[in-house]
C-alpha cells in the first residue's frame, strides 16, 4: 500500500519532467511563429509560450510569496503584459503576430534576468571563504 509521502515523492521526480516539457512546448511555439511556419500546432503553442513565458518570469520573481499566490498573480501579470504589449503595438501602428511575440519573449527575459543575477550572488555568498580566494591553505 502506497502512503502519503509515496505520492509526494512520485509527483516532485516528475516536476522537473512537466517543467522541461513546458519549456520545450514554449519554445517551439514561438519558434514556430517567429519562422511564420504554417502548422496547426502552432497557434496553441503560441498562446501557451504567451501565458508561460511571463508567467515563470514573474512567478520566478515574486519568491516571498506561497506558490498558490506566485501561479495566480503570475499569470494575471502574462495577461496584463501580453495586453500591454499588443496595446502598445497597436497605438503605434507597428503590429504583427511576429513582433508581438518577439517583443513579449525580450519582457519575459528582461524581467526574469534581476531574479537571476541575485540568485548567482546568493549562491556565491554561500560558498566559503577559501572557495571564494581560490584556494586552500
Amino acid at each position: 500500500m502506497q502512503t502519503n509521502t509515496d505520492n509526494r515523492s512520485a509527483r516532485a521526480e516528475l516536476l522537473p519532467v512537466a517543467a522541461g516539457a513546458a519549456v520545450g512546448i514554449a519554445a517551439i511555439g514561438a519558434a514556430l511563429t517567429l519562422a511564420d511556419f504554417d502548422s496547426p500546432l502552432r497557434a496553441p503553442f503560441t498562446l501557451f509560450f504567451l501565458l508561460a513565458a511571463p508567467s515563470a518570469a514573474l512567478g520566478s520573481a515574486l519568491r516571498g510569496l506561497d506558490a498558490a499566490a506566485r501561479a495566480v498573480l503570475g499569470v494575471a501579470g502574462a495577461l496584463a503584459l501580453d495586453l500591454l504589449v499588443a496595446q502598445t503595438m497597436l497605438a503605434l501602428h507597428v503590429w504583427s503576430v511576429r513582433g508581438g511575440v518577439a517583443a513579449v519573449g525580450l519582457l519575459s527575459l528582461l524581467i526574469l534576468t534581476p531574479t537571476l543575477l541575485t540568485r548567482d550572488r546568493r549562491s556565491g555568498e554561500k560558498r566559503p571563504r577559501a572557495l571564494k580566494d581560490g584556494g586552500g591553505c
